[in-house]
């Protein structure tokens, strides 16, 4: 990737942990075939030979009969470490600056995985003389505790013990980076457990006892094991240590922030409507699974409370639709419950609405988070690959039970405007209040109201949206929007082209306004070259197209990408801001707001006098007032007022946010409107929300390692070191023969 010009970042992840290309996660996945062949001489040779009856005759108990063989196992498993310890020592080498601590915490998962793996087949290998038998019940084992989660997942308690006794994915933390204590006693538990069982076949095999006394030992045994695991795994006994450089298993210091503040109890209720196609999440064998997801806060807030209603009511599910069209409620519920043989408990609809409206949220698997102080909020799934919500999502949930002034954000009516509650193509339904939409900014933590500057602007308004207003305003309107502007609350203003006489009057407060005409540049299809005067005056000729307007119109990246760090990963992306129009933005530098010029569109003009962009050819006429020009598109302007920071975004275009161009996708153009979206009130809640959850970026993001140094290093590493191992192995075992 170094050589094809990539940029590289975070190599120590990639390479030992990443779930496609990591060497940790590729060796955990083959494990299991090998260590069974391993262990499966371990006691059956012993049983099949006969010299199990010299060591009953020696003087030495069963147990340490068992762990003999046992360390001789761990010593071989070091030996395994020591492999992958060569490749990781050659990666420490050639990786810059990398992350050593996540190296060892994966080594130690993968040793104590094989470590484990080891402690079962030697059980297995003390119940036969069968060395094949051995290894397929090793394997056959390891197969009933990838399946075992599975068992009584509709009873808590057995479901709890169930899913911990599982063996999969139990390595994963390490590989990670993460140390955990459940993790760490689950491996030990499970050696231990299997270790015992080994002793015990080892002396029922010498003592004669009742099968019923026998059967108990395990029986107990295994009781006490499963009594560990079931505490352990409870919130408040669980501790962490994330042993990566930047942290990246644990909640960002914004989170911890949020959770900090959230005294008392916190209870999330998942509402599962059987009757909506994402009820699959919320099932009583899809539930430690979910709880899983909220691990990092429960990590830092144990008394959580994690409970789920699944009730029926119709709702939008297509398939069920067109399967039973004719069913009502009840009898579609009770065809799939005989159908799935559920034996939970299935709320009715009306014993839910006692506690929670879920109409606004249209019956959707949803959970509702309540504090025992009375705050509630809704945190949603949504309509995409990923489905369940990030950091982002859940923290700005719990941000809103905690905050004193949530952000709401007013949208100005009575004159046409944009409204957040249209959706249609002009309208703002899309980026503002889409439940299913991961970033729309009702999932972001903002709320949202219409209000008419017939009256006074409500003082737990901070940001107030104007969005193409088709009419003037009229004189106690603009009285109204002169003393929301004196308190020093925050205004988005959104114009357009042909919205000038009515957008201006507004923006001029500010010290701006729209020029007339849109703006053009030469765009892809070009015409005959032309000759114009220069944008500066003189008399110096320059040779330009004439252009066609494609629906590409204004394509451009962020200029100001230090005003935020959204519009810098925009930038770095290479991502742009798409609309159809734009109009230039005109504005004094020297009054008393600070300017940020965000977008800027280079060698361009505003056109006056073509109207028809899709027929017409746009020439530009300097006889009609155009100049070719450098024209701001989208700015920024703050200033100090009554002891706070005053914040105002004007853009010469209000469709950029629009739910049409927002679901506009456009050949070869990596159009990113919502970067500037999630920018422009993360500015205005004076960064409130949306949630930072940004994280220092990691230092090992170059290789020491050029060409010639890879193509020496790689048959080495491919061919010379197996090699090596190889022969060691033959030698040691010419000499164990020669004995």
């Amino acid at each position: 990737n170094k050589l094809l010009g990539y940029q590289l970042s975070n190599l120590t992840y990639y390479n030992f942990a990443s779930n496609w290309r990591g060497m940790f996660v590729i060796v955990q996945n083959y494990l299991y075939l090998y260590i069974p062949l391993l262990t499966m001489g371990v006691m059956s040779r012993e049983l099949s030979s006969g010299s199990i009856n010299l060591l009953y005759s020696s003087p030495i108990k069963n147990s340490q009969i068992i762990l003999g063989k046992y360390m001789a196992l761990v010593v071989f498993c070091l030996s395994i470490i020591g492999v992958l310890g060569v490749y990781s020592v050659f990666s420490i080498v050639t990786i810059e600056n990398a992350d050593i601590p996540l190296i060892l915490t994966g080594l130690l998962g993968i040793f104590l995985l094989i470590c484990t793996y080891s402690a079962i087949g030697l059980f297995m290998s003390s119940l036969t003389s069968y060395q094949i038998v051995a290894a397929i019940g090793t394997i056959a084992v390891l197969a009933v505790m990838n399946y075992i989660r599975q068992v009584g997942q509709e009873i808590e308690f057995v479901r709890d013990i169930t899913y911990w006794l599982a063996l999969p994915g139990r390595s994963n933390n390490f590989i990670s980076g993460l140390i955990c204590s459940e993790d760490v006693i689950y491996f030990l538990a499970i050696i231990c457990l299997f270790l015992s069982f080994a002793v015990l076949r080892l002396k029922g095999r010498r003592e004669k006892g009742t099968w019923y006394g026998t059967t108990g030992k395990f029986i107990g045994v295994f009781l006490v094991v499963a009594f560990i695991g079931y505490f352990s795994a409870r919130p408040q006994f669980m501790f962490y240590h994330d042993s990566t450089r930047t942290k990246q298993n644990t909640l960002t210091q914004n989170s911890q922030d949020v959770i900090a503040k959230l005294k008392g109890g916190l209870t999330i209720t998942t509402y599962n409507n059987l009757l909506e196609e994402n009820y699959w999440y919320g099932l009583p064998r899809s539930v430690k699974s979910d709880i899983d997801r909220f691990k990092q806060y429960t990590r830092f807030k144990p008394d959580i409370k994690l409970k789920y209603v699944n009730y029926y009511h119709r709702a939008d599910n297509p398939h069920l639709d067109k399967r039973y069209p004719d069913l009502s409620d009840e009898q579609r519920v009770d065809t799939l419950r005989k159908l799935n043989n559920w034996k939970f408990k299935i709320t009715p609809p009306e014993e839910v609405a006692k506690t929670v409206n879920l109409e606004p949220e249209k019956y959707r698997f949803v959970r509702l988070l309540e504090r025992e102080t009375g705050e509630r909020t809704f945190l949603r799934i949504f309509n995409d690959i990923y489905k369940f919500p990030f950091e982002t999502e859940i923290t700005a949930a719990m941000k809103r039970l905690v905050m004193d002034d949530l952000p709401i954000v007013g949208f100005v009516t009575g004159h046409g405007e944009r409204s957040c509650y249209d959706a249609s193509d002009r309208g703002y339904q899309f980026f503002a209040q889409e439940i299913t939409f991961r970033y729309s900014l009702i999932n972001q933590g903002f709320d949202f109201m219409n209000i008419s500057l017939r009256e006074e602007v409500p003082a737990a308004i901070k940001m107030l949206v104007i969005a193409e207003p088709r009419a003037a305003f009229s004189e106690q309107e603009m009285e109204n929007l002169d003393k929301y502007i004196e308190r020093g609350d925050n205004l988005m203003i959104l114009g357009e082209p042909d919205r000038r006489e009515f957008v201006n009057p507004i923006t001029e407060k500010f010290g701006v306004t729209m020029m007339p005409g849109v703006v053009v540049k030469p765009g892809r299809i070009i015409e005959p070259e032309t000759k114009v005067v220069h944008s500066s005056g003189t008399n110096k000729i320059d040779t330009i197209p004439a252009v066609t307007i494609d629906p590409e119109l204004m394509v451009e990246a962020p200029l100001d990408t230090a005003w935020s760090y959204h519009l810098k990963t925009m930038a770095q992306r290479e991502f742009v801001l798409a609309s159809p129009t734009f109009s230039a933005l005109q504005y004094d530098t020297i009054g008393e707001y600070k300017v940020a010029p965000l977008f800027r569109v280079d060698s361009c003009w505003s056109e006056v006098e073509t109207t028809n962009f899709v027929d017409d050819t746009v020439k530009l006429n300097p006889e009609a007032g155009e100049k070719l020009d450098s024209l701001v598109l989208v700015a920024a302007f703050s200033r100090d007022v009554n002891g706070k920071e005053q914040r105002v975004m004007i853009t010469g275009d209000a469709d950029w946010l629009s739910n049409k161009e927002l679901g506009t996708s456009r050949n070869r153009i990596k159009a990113s409107n919502y970067s500037l979206i999630n920018a422009a009130f993360f500015w205005l809640s004076h960064e409130e929300v949306p949630i930072d959850i940004r994280r220092p970026r990691t230092s090992d993001r170059d290789i020491r390692l050029g060409k010639t140094g890879w193509a020496i290093s790689k048959p080495i590493i491919n061919w010379g070191f197996p090699a090596i191992l190889l022969v060691v192995g033959l030698l040691i075992w010419v000499r164990r023969r020669g004995r």
